[in-house]
């Protein structure tokens, strides 16, 4: 049996297919967005939601928060930088290269400029 077409039914089955194939090859299916262990991201979004109120509305926000940090900068990268801030918190000479160095500079702010684009983003 022959179910009967419209003109348009054959053009939206093909712009359905097309968006979901678009939908599948973004960033946030590539291997270095999920390079991020589920562990971590899950600290983050507690952290988050600490931070901002434990609702459901804070956990999208917080969830989509990581996710596109973890889509600009590296697991790697971000572990660096949770570290250098960590350590720029200490006082006396340890916090204070912390601080003070460039490339500490540098990577502290490669870390801000993600977390700048999240909260653009999801809040």
């Amino acid at each position: 049996m022959r179910w009967p077409q419209s003109k348009t039914s054959g053009s939206v089955i093909v712009l359905s297919l097309c968006l979901a194939i678009a939908a599948g090859s973004g960033p946030a299916f590539s291997a270095e967005v999920n390079d991020y262990p589920t562990s971590a991201r899950a600290d983050y979004v507690f952290a988050c939601m600490k931070s901002n109120g434990e609702t459901q509305d804070n956990l999208t926000r917080c969830s989509c928060s990581i996710d596109v940090i973890a889509s600009i900068i590296s697991y790697d990268n971000y572990v660096e930088a949770e570290t250098v801030a960590s350590m720029a918190q200490q006082q006396g000479q340890i916090g204070t290269m912390f601080r003070s160095t460039v490339q500490a500079k540098d990577i502290l702010n490669d870390l801000h400029r993600a977390q700048a684009e999240a909260e653009v983003r999801c809040f």
